[in-house]
């Protein structure tokens, strides 16, 4: 067969993911601090950005009235029609909404550029960041709770503890801010103070040193006795401190000679300061009218603009077609980048007000009334794809008149509804099930039967190995241990 050579012309659709593009993704789901570290990077390698700070004055072409600042959402609301408000990969319709101008800037990656010379930085002068308390706590805090309500409180107690590791917070007031019962901030205070290192958590000197010893299995009657009495111990009332304890010269010794073992700051031993705080990207406070007023944090929000001015000057005494290619390439990303900015900020404010909008009774009662929800159901509100809505939600928090949470913090299962009605969220049916275990009397312990009974008369349908999995996720012991407990317990009292 003789080979030959021709042209065909052939027309097909192909789906093209551009740097450009990617970049849009990659912003939607980057935190606060990586965010500001992106930038950085950027304007470190695109001579055309420039960061503008809260005290620098406001470049010429620099957006003004709501774009330079103002991002409630009646601000945002008649900006939300842009051609870029779900370009994303995986989302429909795409392609019509990319503007035909734009598509030319989409065809080619930058070109990566050395940023500078110099040598490699020095290993050996590279220090280990200090830990701090808060991030020694965290990670205890995360294996010993598996509630998400009773991290989200062992998070917030552990927010108010003082450098020395002493409990700065009303757990009253805490109660009352979250929406819980004081009994349970003091059931997560308890397990929260066999956290290492021993002692914190502590409300005052006594109760430290009594974890400590506790500890050690050595807090018993007459250590205890000691302990509660340290004012006797500073006026050095050695004779009363004998006969309130019942020992001997010896045996005080002894114990005088353990108690200066123990630490009584316990968290000094860490790296000084806090840690730093979780900044909320979404702010959400009372409006006068009932609802909710839902805005972006503005200090979260990159202020960059592209200097066009430095660009002209610049453009006019390119010398070679390289350089005005790459002059090109720097305005065309330079511009690109300001545009995701916003489109990200937008859409994160779009998703936040969905969620307040779901979660209203939440906001307003607390976590007994938090509904189950999924990405799909924002997303399908609002008019995006779901996995737009799981990249807006990943890393960002939003600051309540009930606390900080991450934005994923609002999305859980659902569990059906006896009578058919509305679903129960699985978070809610957790703190039920607490707070009736809590609730029950030495002599009258709850099976997980009892508790499904009592679940399914108050319109929660929910099978026993549901509750005993729920039960054991919250470390909660069976009614058989519980019960064993309390009766030893009742008898240590009499």
């Amino acid at each position: 067969m003789a080979l030959s050579a021709k042209l065909q012309l052939r027309q097909s659709q192909s789906l093209v993911m551009t740097p450009q593009l990617m970049q849009s993704i990659r912003l939607l789901q980057l935190g606060h601090a990586e965010l500001e570290r992106f930038i950085d990077a950027e304007i470190e390698k695109n001579p055309l950005l420039e960061r503008i700070g809260d005290d620098a004055p406001a470049a010429a072409d620099a957006p003004a009235g709501d774009e330079a600042g103002d991002w409630s959402a009646q601000a945002m609301s008649d900006r939300l029609d842009t051609s870029l408000e779900n370009v994303f990969p995986d989302d429909p319709g795409r392609n019509d909404a990319i503007a035909p101008d734009l598509a030319a800037q989409w065809k080619s990656a930058p070109a990566s550029r050395a940023t500078g010379g110099g040598e490699a930085p020095d290993l050996e002068a590279t220090a280990a960041a200090p830990v701090t308390l808060a991030d020694h706590l965290a990670g205890q805090i995360a294996l010993t709770f598996a509630d998400p309500a009773d991290r989200l409180i062992a998070g917030e107690l552990a927010g108010t503890l003082s450098d020395a590791g002493y409990l700065e917070a009303d757990t009253a007031e805490l109660a009352a801010r979250l929406g819980v019962t004081p009994e349970r901030v003091e059931a997560v205070l308890a397990r929260c103070q066999t956290l290492d290192p021993a002692g914190v958590f502590a409300r005052d000197l006594a109760e430290c040193l009594a974890l400590q010893l506790a500890a050690r299995d050595r807090l018993d009657p007459a250590m205890a006795a000691l302990v509660g009495h340290l004012d006797l111990l500073a006026r050095r009332d050695f004779a009363a401190l004998r006969r309130i304890c019942g020992v001997d010269d010896e045996d005080l010794v002894d114990m005088l000679a353990e108690i200066r073992t123990l630490d009584p700051k316990p968290g000094a031993g860490f790296a000084s300061g806090t840690a730093d705080p979780v900044v909320p990207d979404v702010l959400v406070s009372p409006a006068p009218d009932g609802s909710w007023a839902v805005e972006l944090n503005s200090d979260t929000l990159p202020r960059v603009l592209v200097d066009q001015a430095y660009h002209a000057r610049i453009a006019g005494a390119a010398r070679d077609a390289a350089e005005r290619e790459f002059l090109s390439e720097c305005l065309q990303n330079a511009n690109w980048l300001t545009r995701s900015l916003d489109q990200r900020a937008r859409t994160i404010l779009k998703v936040a007000g969905e969620i307040v909008r779901q979660q209203d009774a939440f906001l307003t009662h607390g976590i007994r009334h938090l509904k189950p929800l999924n990405l799909r159901t924002v997303a399908d509100a609002i008019g995006m794809h779901e996995s737009t809505v799981s990249r807006v939600t990943a890393n960002k928090y939003m600051l309540t008149p009930r606390g900080v949470f991450e934005l994923r913090f609002f999305f859980t299962a659902a569990i059906a509804s006896a009578e058919g009605g509305e679903a129960h969220s699985a978070e809610a049916v957790r703190d039920r099930i607490r707070e009736l275990i809590e609730g029950e009397k030495p002599v009258d312990v709850l099976s997980d039967d009892t508790i499904v009974d009592i679940l399914r008369k108050s319109g929660v349908d929910i099978a026993r190995r549901t509750v005993a999995k729920y039960r054991e996720g919250m470390n909660i012991p069976s009614s058989v241990q519980r019960r064993r407990e309390k009766r030893a317990l009742m008898a240590a009292s009499r």
